[in-house]
């Protein structure tokens, strides 16, 4: 049987299997990590490492910023499983497969996903190295991974999202935020194509619309993580402010420069959510 004529529960199976040989024990926390803010790694104990090209039916990340690697190990006392790099739709990857590591995820024991992202600042008010919890976002990427046939094993054919991102998890966060001094943006992320940044333009119909920060990555993996039935937190990096907000041209390499500014109090802020999860 070819890859393209097995089913998405044969895949995760197949994914599963490998990885479980792999490693020691079932995690129950994912964690996503977006450009730069790989650091969390490095907080991980009695960590095993598995290459992404290793896995079956996973792809390859391509952006400089993103390892490539799955990591299985303890923070915080939690056992997790943790994708240092992700993969995006302008690498060329379809939806099904950008947040098909999160099916693996749900299928190894995971209950809950932490997502982070590197964002441009939307809302003016906002300023690189701030953290902005995401309570919801925009689909601006006009693509689905539920669309197709529904396998009623991993979901529902009609997910609610009305809570995206757990209300409970938020509030566990902004608690902990509160805890270690650290001021937490609180708003709404919008998701688009890339890999071009936008246009001034794009950016005021997005704030016009209620947008507080923008990305290329993110939502697919929310929208399988809740068909899933797993609980998300999502936390963006804001690592420059987006398009004609401060009249200067955009680059990667400022995305990576700030996530790595402020890599200690975001992993200060993360580490100590992640046992609450």
């Amino acid at each position: 049987m070819s890859d393209s004529e097995r089913s998405m529960e044969e895949k995760i199976g197949d994914a599963v299997r490998f990885i479980e040989e792999e490693i020691p024990y079932r995690p129950e926390v994912g964690l996503i990590l977006g450009s730069g803010l790989g650091v969390l790694a490095d907080a991980m104990e009695d960590v095993t490492v598995i290459h992404y090209e290793e896995i079956p039916h996973f792809p390859v990340s391509t952006v400089e910023g993103h390892a490539g690697e799955l990591l299985v190990g303890t923070i915080g006392g939690k056992k997790a499983v943790l994708m240092k790099g992700r993969f995006h739709l302008y690498e060329g990857y379809d939806v099904t497969a950008v947040s098909f590591p999160v099916r693996v995820m749900k299928a190894l024991g995971v209950r809950s996903l932490l997502l982070t992202n590197a964002a441009g600042g939307v809302n003016t008010s906002y300023r690189p190295g701030d953290l902005m919890l995401i309570r919801d976002h925009i689909n601006f990427m006009f693509r689905n991974p539920l669309i197709g046939r529904n396998e009623e094993s991993l979901g529902v054919r009609f997910p609610d999202m009305s809570e995206a991102y757990s209300a409970k998890l938020r509030g566990l966060a902004k608690e902990t935020a509160e805890s270690l001094g650290l001021e937490l943006q609180e708003g709404v992320y919008a998701g688009l194509l890339g890999p071009s940044y936008e246009t001034p333009a794009e950016i005021r119909m997005l704030r016009a619309i209620g947008a507080d920060a923008v990305g290329m990555s993110t939502v697919p993996e929310t929208i399988v993580a809740r068909h899933a039935g797993i609980d998300v937190l999502g936390v963006s990096c804001i690592t420059n402010m987006a398009a004609g907000i401060l009249d200067q041209p955009l680059s990667h390499a400022e995305v990576v420069e700030t996530a790595e500014r402020v890599k200690e109090s975001f992993l200060g802020f993360v580490s100590a959510v992640i046992p609450k999860l």
